[in-house]
């Protein structure tokens, strides 16, 4: 009898963390569904890059969103806090903006193994986007649709990283642009779709 009830006891305490490991199993799944969904529906259709200031970016901060559109992904946002002028923006290598000066970010995005050029050159960075412009007051507003920029496969740009540099880009030196250190950086990351 006592046999009985040790092994009938064991017997529940298999049966209930069988029980609790299903259960964690379904949470999980039920935190991924959006993600798998939006996986299985051609990829995410939105990302944002949040930017914050490097150790010799003074004030720079910002915010950039990328958007799914016909003929590209199209690229807004607001840059402020800068030298007024024309800044270097790119798609760095690595999500990785840990380092004081950014430079954890690694060299431009840079998949297909081109060289340096304009955002609206036939063969290009996929991460060369071009300069940005700060008006007197230091804010640079961006908006364009760029043809070259993916959510999926290995031209992808979730996971890397946005960096805004302190001088322009010339659109010609390899490989960077010769646009100088990095002033703002930030991940680009999945965002909530429309």
């Amino acid at each position: 009898m006592r046999r009985t009830i040790i092994l009938a006891g064991a017997i529940f305490a298999l049966a209930t963390t069988n029980l609790q490991a299903q259960n964690q199993k379904t949470k999980a799944e039920e935190k991924t569904k959006p993600a798998m969904k939006m996986m299985m529906a051609g990829g995410p259709t939105k990302a944002v890059a949040v930017l914050h200031a490097t150790k010799s970016g003074g004030e720079a901060s910002g915010k950039v969103t990328f958007t799914k559109v016909e003929g590209g992904v199209k690229v807004e946002g607001e840059v402020s806090g800068l030298t007024p002028g024309e800044h270097g923006f790119h798609i760095h290598e690595f999500g990785d903006v840990s380092s004081p000066d950014a430079m954890s970010a690694g060299g431009h995005f840079n998949p297909a193994k081109s060289d340096h050029g304009a955002p609206t050159a036939e063969k290009r960075h996929e991460g060369d986007m071009g300069n940005i412009t700060a008006n007197a007051r230091g804010v640079a507003k961006i908006d364009y649709v760029d043809a070259h920029l993916g959510f999926i496969g290995a031209g992808s740009i979730i996971g890397h990283s946005v960096i805004v540099h302190e001088k322009a880009d010339d659109l010609k030196t390899q490989p960077t642009g010769n646009a100088g250190g990095r002033v703002a950086a930030g991940v680009i990351g999945i965002a909530k779709g429309e």
